[in-house]
Parts: C-alpha cells; structure tokens; sequence
C-alpha cells in the first residue's frame, strides 16, 4: 500500500501572510526533517519565494495561476512531475473554498491540517463587506492565525469571531515583530465571585468559555437570564436554558445553551423566560459527545421577556 502524502492548506486574502507562515514552517521549525516536497502557489503575493533556498530543504515550487486550472488533473500532473513526500497549497483568497473541497485529489493525497492566515489589521474590513467570501475560509481550517497584532488588539473580539463561525479552530496571535502573543484572554467577569452573575452582554462570551474551557467553571454558581427549550419530547428531566445569539447579521442566529438537569422541569413552560440560578458540574453528556457543563438548578424564578432577546458575540 503506498505511503499517504499529506497536504497541508494556507488559506487567506492575499498579502494576510501565508507565503511568511510556510517559509517560517519549512526553515525555522525544519519542517519535514527535509522530505521531498512542493508548494502549489495559486497567487502572487508581495512576498516571494527563493527558490535556490527552497531547493537546499528540497522543496520545488508549482503554480496554478487561474482557478478553473486547479483541477485534479491538473494536481496529478505536478504530482506525477515532482513525486513530493508532502505538499503545501497556497490556495488563493479569492477563489471558492468548494473548489478545492470538491476536486479530486492525486491517489493518496490527504489534506491533514488547514490553516487560515488573517491581517488582525483589516479583518473587520473584509468580515463587513466580503463576509461569505471569509466564513468559507475560515469556516474549515483548524488553526486560524491573526498576525500584525499589537497590545492595543481586541484579541476577544477576533476570537469570538472567530469561535462563531468555527468553534473547533485554534486560535494563534502573532505580533508584528514575528513572536506570539500568549497572554491570557480577559474575560469582562470575575469567575472568583461566589456566585458569577451575567449580564446579557456577558452571556454568549460566558457560553464561549465555559463551551471550551469547561473545567474550569466545575462547582462554580452561575446566574442568568435563559430562555428555555423545553418541548414535549425533550428528555425527562432535563431541560435547556440559553438565549438566541447573533453575530452581527440576523442569518448568523442561533440558540446556544447547556444542558440543564431538574427533576421538575414539567413545570418549565417551553420558550418561557426565567432567572436561573444553578451550579455547574462537569460530567459525560450524550448531547455533548463528551465531557462539558452540566447545570443543575439551585433557584430558577419566573422572568420578563427582555427588550432586545438577542445576545452578541462581538
């Protein structure tokens, strides 16, 4: 059986830094320990390559200039021409993310990482006016990277962002000098109150963290304004408290809550509005697939529907 070659995917607009990302990945991490390989350029970027210094790693430049070029016979070929033990696509900015998803890859070619590279400096820029054309890259890389960052960068911003569109992704902040920002996030509450109240400009930020970082809320108390779900054929016993969130556009809305155990939630009226004031174990839920929050009540009183029912992750 032949031996897999993986692919690995830089995806971004163009001048965002994936020429810089893979240099760096093939020169100062000696990536592939000197594998034959090529880089599939799909664009000209500021940023070239030099190719006598690639050929030192023995790694060989291709280039697919059009988009309705990037064909699997057209992959085959530089396969069949450069026979690489690894490949990395520069894919273009602006060119479909379903093109490459949907071509045909050489026998035993596997895309085994994906990797978005985002200028922090003009990401809301191209979110508000070519948002499709974002989410598409975004949406299936596993590692997206904000580069050109500073101490004035609202990390938590890009992040939520980000974990909207892309939750499983992990996020990298790299500053302007080269070197990675790895402060910790602020959260805008203090998870060490006795009792954590959330306002509802809190709760989808709150939802976000405990989502990923579940641990660290086990044994906390939270308190919340929820809508629940609560349909008759909901498990007995459990019930659902969250609240309908939105990234900036109203086709970006979606209910986020965390399963929630009470013997008594016959009485919850499904869509009815409550204060909910519970304490967070972390255990194995089917819903989950996995380990995360559970909630189990300790007060939930009867609330007013608020004035604007939405929250926000930005």
């Amino acid at each position: 059986m032949a031996e897999e070659v993986p692919v690995y995917l830089f995806t971004g607009f163009m001048d965002s830094g994936k020429t810089s990302l893979i240099q760096e990945t093939l020169f100062e991490n000696n990536f592939g320990d000197g594998s034959k390989g090529v880089i599939i350029m799909c664009e000209d970027g500021e940023k070239e390559y030099d190719e006598d210094k690639l050929r030192t790693i023995n790694i060989s430049l291709a280039s697919i200039e059009n988009e309705e070029d990037f064909t699997g016979k057209k992959l085959q070929e530089i396969n069949d021409s450069f026979l690489p033990k690894q490949v990395f696509i520069e894919y273009n900015g602006t060119w479909g993310m379903d093109r490459i998803l949907e071509t045909q890859l050489p026998k035993n070619w596997v895309i085994v990482q994906s990797l978005a590279t985002v200028d922090s400096t003009t990401f809301d820029l191209y979110l508000n006016n070519m948002r499709a054309m974002m989410q598409e890259q975004v949406f299936a890389s596993d590692v997206v990277i904000f580069n050109r960052t500073d101490d004035d960068t609202d990390r938590g911003h890009l992040r939520r962002m980000i974990k909207n569109i892309n939750r499983k992704a992990q996020i990298v902040y790299e500053r302007k000098d080269g070197t990675i920002d790895e402060r910790p996030e602020e959260l805008p509450f203090d998870i060490n109150q006795d009792l954590i109240e959330l306002s509802d400009a809190d709760y989808a930020i709150w939802f976000m963290d405990a989502t990923e970082n579940y641990k660290k809320y086990d044994g906390k108390k939270i308190k919340f304004l929820a809508l629940c779900y609560n349909p008759e054929d909901l498990k007995k016993g459990v019930f659902v408290p969250g609240r309908f969130a939105m990234t900036c556009c109203i086709e970006d809305v979606t209910f986020i809550g965390f399963k929630c155990k009470y013997d008594r939630e016959n009485e919850i009226p499904h869509k009815s509005w409550i204060n909910l004031t519970a304490e967070v174990h972390v255990e194995f839920a089917r819903e989950y697939k996995g380990r995360g929050p559970v909630l189990y009540p300790i007060s939930i009183e009867p609330a007013e529907k608020p004035e604007d029912e939405l929250v926000y992750f930005s």
